[in-house]
This record gives C-alpha cells, sequence and structure tokens, in this order.
C-alpha cells in the first residue's frame, strides 16, 4: 500500500503530521462463509501473514523520528502494534449478516506444529577481527521465527562449526502462507554481526512431514545449516497423549480467552476481604477504589505464561482472544489464569483447571464459565479449552515429492517392509518425454549411485564456491560390488535426437553422474553453430550434461552443471573449457553464471551449481542459454565459443526436475 494522505496537528507551539505512509506485506483476505441470499457473503476475515514492512514520511517536529536511532525505534512500535491486531495469530473478523457466529472464523484450530531441531552449521563466515585486519572466529547464534513467535539459541563461543542441539516447537495457523525464518549472527558487545539466514516454506514440510537436511544459507558467502524438521499434526486422540520421554510437548492447549462477568470492583467486595487491606491508608488508592476495574488475564501452563489486552473501565471485560500452550503431560498439568486489576495492581480473580478434565470429553474441549476463586462469589470467567495430542505422520512412499525433497524423486525404488523382508516398488512411470529414454538398468545404476541425501540440497548462490560432489573412486567401488550393473554391460547403443546432425553412438555414464541423485537421463549436444566439425566428420560438438530443477523452498531454479564430454578442440595446444549460463531474456553481465576454468581438457568435470532467484511462473516462461567456452588470452585468434545450447523451460517439468546429456 502506498498512500498519500496528510494528517496535520497542532499542540501548543508544535506542528506535527505524516505526510505519506507506504505498507509492505502479505495480506490474506477470507469470505466465509457463502450463502444463499444477500449478502452473500457471512464475514471478512483480514490477516497479514508475516509482520508487514512500515514506513513513514512525517512532517513538521515528527520529523525527529526520522533520526537515526529514534526512527527503528519509532517504527518497530507501530509495527509491533500492527501486529499484535493483524498478524497471525492475531486477526480481524468483520461480520456481515445479522446473528452469524464467527467464533469459529476468529479463533480456527490451528494447522498444526513445526518442530525444528536445530542442530549444527559448518563453515560460517568469520566476523571477528583484532585490529582491524587479523580475522578470528565468530560467536554464532540462530534467531528462529514463524509469524510473530521468535526463538533464540544459545550462543557458541569462538566456533565457525558450531553445535547446538536444540530443539523449538511453533504452532503453524496457515499454510501455505507461513514460513520458518532463520537468521545467523554473530554476538559482539556492541552491535551482533549478519551471518546469513535460511526462509523454509513450510507447505513443503507439511507434505514430506519430516525432513533432516543441510541448507545453504543466503545473503552471506559461505555457510550451511543442519535442520531437522517434523510436521506435528494436531489430533483428537488420547493414545497420543503418553508423555514423551525425551521432554518434547505432546499436545496443545487451545484457550479461547472470551470474557468475564461481575468482577469486583474494588477489594472490599472480594469474598476474603483481606485483600489490599495494606493500602487502605492510601488516599490516593482509596480514589482508585471507586472506578470500575481495568483488567487483564495471565495465563500459565508449566513455565509459559501469556498475557492478554487490558479492558478499561469494565466490570464485564471482553477480550475475545486466542492463546495457545504446548503441554508435556495432559494428565498432571494445568491451566492457571489470573485476572489483574492494572491500575491498583491487584488480583481480581484467580481459577485453576486440570487439563486432566478434558480427557473426559470424547472431544478433549470445555466451552463454559468457571467461577472464580478469591473473588466475588457471583464471578465467572468464560472460556473455550480445546486439547489436541501431536502426531507425527509417516509420509506416503507413493507420493511425487515437491520441495524439499524435490531432487529425491525419480526413478529411485521406494523400499517397504513386509513381515521381516524388503522389497522394492517401482514408482510411477513418468509421461513421455520429446527426449529419448535410457535402458531400465542405466537407471538402476543412477539409483545405486545416490549415497548422500545431502547432495541434492546443496545448492549456493552464485557469488560462493562451487561445490564438490561425491568422487568416482566411490562409485567404481560401488559398481565392483555390483557388476551386473556395470556401465559397459547395461548400457546399449541409440540414436541421439539431432534434427540437423544424426549420430549413432554409444551412450557413456560420466563420472559426474552420482551428483544426479536419482534424476532421468537422456542428452542435449552442443549445436554446429555452422562451425567447422572436427575431421570434416558430421559428429556434434560435444555434450554438456546437466541436472535443473526447481526449488520451492528456496523459490529458485537450479542448474548443475555437471561436465562435458567428447569437446572439439579449437587448436593444436588444446582448449580451456568453462561453462556460461544465462536465464534469457535477461542477458545483463551481473546475472550471468559462470563456471572455473578447466585446464587442458576435453572431458572436463565441473559438479558445480548455481541458482536463479525467480517464481516459478517467471521461470516457466524462460530458457536457458548455455554456452561452452575456451578461455583464451586476449589477444589471442582462437575460436572462444565450443559450443552452445539452449533448453526450453516451458516444456519441462521442473518441481520433478531432469538430468541430461
Amino acid at each position: 500500500y502506498i498512500g498519500d494522505c496528510e494528517i496535520h496537528m497542532d499542540i501548543s507551539k508544535f506542528n506535527l503530521g505524516v505526510k505519506g505512509i507506504q505498507l509492505y506485506g502479505t495480506l490474506r483476505v477470507i469470505l466465509e462463509p457463502l450463502l444463499t441470499d444477500a449478502p452473500f457473503i457471512g464475514a471478512v476475515t483480514l490477516f497479514f501473514m508475516q509482520k508487514p514492512h512500515l514506513e513513514i514520511n512525517w512532517a513538521g517536529m515528527s520529523n525527529l523520528l526520522d533520526v537515526p536511532g529514534i526512527n527503528v525505534m519509532s517504527d518497530s512500535l507501530i509495527q509491533d502494534f500492527i501486529a499484535a491486531r493483524l498478524v497471525l495469530p492475531n486477526r480481524i473478523t468483520v461480520p456481515l449478516k445479522k446473528n452469524m457466529n464467527i467464533a469459529h472464523l476468529r479463533f480456527p484450530i490451528p494447522y498444526g506444529v513445526i518442530r525444528v531441531h536445530l542442530l549444527e552449521a559448518e563453515n560460517l563466515v568469520q566476523k571477528d577481527s583484532f585490529l582491524g585486519a587479523i580475522r578470528g572466529k565468530s560467536d554464532p547464534y540462530a534467531l528462529l521465527r514463524v509469524g510473530t513467535v521468535q526463538y533464540r539459541s544459545k550462543t557458541v563461543s569462538r566456533d565457525l562449526n558450531p553445535i547446538w542441539n536444540e530443539t523449538f516447537e511453533f504452532v503453524v495457523h496457515e499454510v501455505p502462507g507461513q514460513d520458518l525464518e532463520v537468521d545467523l549472527y554473530d554476538e559482539d558487545p556492541d552491535k551482533d554481526d549478519f551471518m546469513g539466514s535460511l526462509l523454509i516454506s513450510l507447505v513443503d514440510v507439511m507434505n514430506d512431514r519430516t525432513v533432516d537436511e543441510w541448507f545453504p544459507l543466503s545473503k552471506t558467502t559461505s555457510g550451511h545449516l543442519h535442520l531437522k524438521l517434523e510436521w506435528l499434526s494436531l489430533v483428537n486422540d488420547q493414545e497420543n497423549l503418553h508423555e514423551d520421554k525425551k521432554g518434547l510437548s505432546t499436545a496443545i492447549l487451545i484457550v479461547y480467552l472470551d470474557s468475564a462477568f461481575n468482577l469486583p470492583k474494588n477489594h472490599f467486595e472480594y469474598s476474603n476481604g483481606e485483600c489490599g487491606a495494606k493500602k487502605i491508608k492510601n488516599n490516593k488508592y482509596l480514589k482508585k477504589t471507586e472506578r470500575e476495574p481495568s483488567s487483564f488475564v495471565l495465563l500459565t501452563v508449566g513455565s509459559k505464561t501469556q498475557k492478554s489486552k487490558t479492558c478499561n473501565f469494565s466490570k464485564d471485560p471482553m477480550w475475545g482472544q486466542a492463546f495457545t500452550f504446548f503441554v508435556h503431560s495432559a494428565h498432571s498439568q494445568s491451566l492457571h489464569v489470573e485476572i489483574k486489576d492494572k491500575d491498583r495492581d491487584s488480583v481480581l480473580g484467580t481459577s485453576v483447571v486440570c487439563l486432566s478434565h478434558l480427557l473426559k470429553d470424547p472431544n478433549m474441549t470445555l466451552d463454559q464459565r468457571f467461577q472464580l476463586d478469591h473473588s466475588s462469589s457471583d464471578s465467572f470467567i468464560k472460556m473455550k479449552l480445546v486439547l489436541r495430542a501431536l502426531n507425527v505422520e509417516e509420509p506416503d512412499p507413493q507420493r511425487v515429492k515437491a520441495g524439499v525433497n524435490a531432487s529425491k524423486q525419480g526413478p529411485v525404488r521406494v523400499m517397504e517392509k513386509g513381515g521381516n523382508q524388503q522389497k522394492f516398488v517401482s514408482p510411477p512411470k513418468p509421461e513421455v518425454s520429446k527426449v529419448p529414454p535410457v535402458s531400465k538398468d542405466s537407471a538402476a545404476l543412477e539409483s545405486l549411485l545416490k549415497k548422500d541425501s545431502r547432495e541434492d540440497l546443496d545448492t549456493s548462490d552464485s557469488s560462493a564456491a562451487p561445490v564438490p560432489s561425491e568422487t568416482a573412486s566411490g562409485i567404481e567401488a560401488e559398481l565392483q560390488q555390483n557388476p551386473e550393473h556395470h556401465p559397459s554391460s547395461a548400457l546399449h547403443t541409440r540414436a541421439a535426437v539431432v534434427p540437423t546432425l544424426p549420430v549413432v553412438e554409444e551412450l557413456r555414464l560420466a563420472p559426474s553422474v552420482a551428483s544426479l541423485g536419482s534424476l532421468p537421463s537422456s542428452c542435449f549436444e552442443l549445436s554446429s553453430s555452422n562451425l567447422d566439425l572436427h575431421n570434416g566428420t558430421e559428429m556434434p560438438l560435444g555434450e554438456i550434461q546437466l541436472t535443473v530443477r526447481y526449488a520451492s523452498i528456496r523459490q529458485s531454479l537450479v542448474v548443475l552443471v555437471n561436465g562435458c564430454r567428447n569437446l572439439v578442440p579449437s587448436s593444436n595446444r588444446g582448449v580451456d573449457p568453462y561453462v556460461r549460463i544465462y536465464l534469457l531474456p535477461d542477458r545483463r553481465w551481473t546475472s550471468r553464471k559462470k563456471t572455473s576454468v578447466k585446464k587442458k581438457t576435453l572431458n572436463p568435470q565441473y559438479d558445480e551449481k548455481f541458482e536463479f532467484f525467480e517464481s516459478l511462473e517467471d521461470v516457466k516462461k524462460r530458457s536457458l542459454d548455455i554456452a561452452v567456452k575456451n578461455s583464451r588470452p586476449f589477444i589471442s585468434q582462437e575460436r572462444k565459443e565450443l559450443g552452445k545450447v539452449r533448453i526450453d523451460l516451458s516444456q519441462e517439468d521442473l518441481i520433478k526436475g531432469f538430468a541430461q546429456w
């Protein structure tokens, strides 16, 4: 929202005002329930998915709020005010029809819980320095955030490969929409230095149920973060409420705080009138006793306490708020409720609800008035309590994974256990594509070579150093143990699909196939570009092996350049090849991706990954322009371009990904 509103105020001799407001954020609008008659919509619900970014153009004396240091504090106060009312789990629900029950719209049951195991990190950037020149180690810690809830990990002193082994739990209210944000900082006495960040879409974690991966950090030059993510569903099943041996949560308590009735006006109305006796001699305090109470509620489960908003000057306050608590033992824990008067700093009533009472109800729900203790005899508080067990569901092995584990899907054989035996189930056959298929043995060989799940997601920014894949020696050892999968006996000749250059050649498996994981394979061939072919033959100018997929968890197109083979030399002294990539139509130099240079080889191996941070819809409309070039001296007359290929991304299944020669 970009508005040009103007607000002018005159306070004494000072002029204050606002000249414009800009608000950036994702606002979700829900129109439900749908009706058969006018107004056809029962209610409108509004909320921000994440805390929005706010910019205010102050005028007059208000410009003092733009002073560095003060502007951060003033903007954060306003953003916190908005977050307390409009950012999940807070929302505004406006009924459009009379007598419409909107309680379930204002306080819906959360989608689930995300359990984050913050394990370790590696190769973090060095931020500390001595005397401004000598580089030292850092003191990293992590900030984890989902919506308005944020946790901070412990600080690991002087370590670029810290180990935390901490666990955090977040309530997820909207999926898709909410994300897990992780920021790493170096703790310093003056100002903490930023070390990298990570953004994970929770809808992918919900689909995969359990994710244990190394994630590359963004907005930094190096570093990976090891996280284990578990999606916990909310189920109405008392059998899952057994106490966890590791001390983790087994249930979630949802408290819908509605209202209170007939709160005492002052201490003399208490059923046990000893409260406030020490303050009765204070004249100012006696004047306050004539007012209606301004009450708020403190809700406590275990060691966690949450505070409601304050309802000013009312004996029958209406709060209308929802709170969530993690429960470790539903059979022994209790909910403690305390109503306090803000002005008098006194307790207006208390109540204790044992969670075991909810287990007596088949829906594990209590919706009633609760008598207040240490209050008037007719004082009540109205709440709705809902208890739900946390359950980790096993993912469907036949489901095609998208997002976090997208690169693991393909011709990988799914293992199922039946009794004491194990059997392999082949995945559904993919749709017929324009590229030629490979034999079943080659697909089995590729799946055999898949060893490290971390390799699939080990992407990095284009500025970061390339990450090598598994070595060929480990592949050869695997092949010796399984001679039936040796490429010389498994792969057969086929015709390469090149319209202008029909060639029949033997398909060879490149040593870098281990980095492909389990993706399918076929071939791209480098075009001749009207150049003279080597020895006057009609052979193409070699081949390049690429792996392309869209990582929805990072919202980026990942391109893995594995290597080239059978390149045609441009001179007698050999070539020093490298690969250049553009995501067309963007041909800016700053958007160019480039591999390292391999010296004096016609079969270079790169195993380097690059990312283009674009939406999937945008990527589907674009194409990859890939060129293999010779790194020559500036004054050299040698041919620089060794071959080119263009890939139309609109014809490919980028979520599943593909790996091709």
